[in-house]
């Protein structure tokens, strides 16, 4: 399987501009793609409790597998201010909003910087990540765990729930 780039979607908060989260992870993808940002794949969109357990409303996410001549630093540069743009406030870690895109992987690449950590050092842990993953790339490979999506997500207990969205 050729090296991905790998973007996880998920927002649990309406956004007054664009609507529910899917419209607005919807409209944030198109914003992608106007910005030279090729999507190959989206899988189907779920809906997950949040991770930690808490009250908040649940999320919905999706992964999508993109292709640009943009390196990590600068894809997750363009990521964050797509996130501004759509009204993303940074404060509480975990805490509800209107839109978050993650740079899950970058072509097998491994950075570690105050910045950016690739590939995203949480994916391995979370079932809204993996369940769409697995979905679109079974079998790509974690660059450091060296196991498949499908292994990965076969791996994790039974909690974090998720439903796909069938609409």
């Amino acid at each position: 399987m050729p090296p991905l780039i790998l973007i996880g979607l998920g927002a649990n908060l309406d956004s007054p501009r664009w609507g529910t989260p899917r419209e607005t992870l919807s409209a944030a993808l198109a914003t992608l793609e106007r910005e030279g940002i090729v999507v190959l794949a989206r899988s189907s969109w779920y809906r997950s409790a949040p991770v930690p357990p808490s009250d908040q409303p649940w999320f919905v996410n999706a992964v999508a597998s993109v292709a640009t001549r943009l390196g990590a630093a600068e894809l997750l540069v363009l990521m964050q201010a797509i996130e501004q743009q759509f009204g993303r406030v940074r404060g509480e870690r975990n805490a509800a909003r209107v839109i978050d895109l993650d740079l899950l992987d970058h072509r097998g690449e491994r950075i570690k910087s105050p910045d950016l950590t690739a590939p995203h050092p949480r994916l391995h842990q979370r079932r809204f990540v993996l369940e769409p993953l697995a979905e679109i790339a079974p079998e790509w490979r974690h660059p450091i765990l060296n196991l498949t999506a499908q292994q990965l997500l076969v791996r994790l207990d039974g909690g974090q729930p998720i439903e796909r969205l069938l609409y």
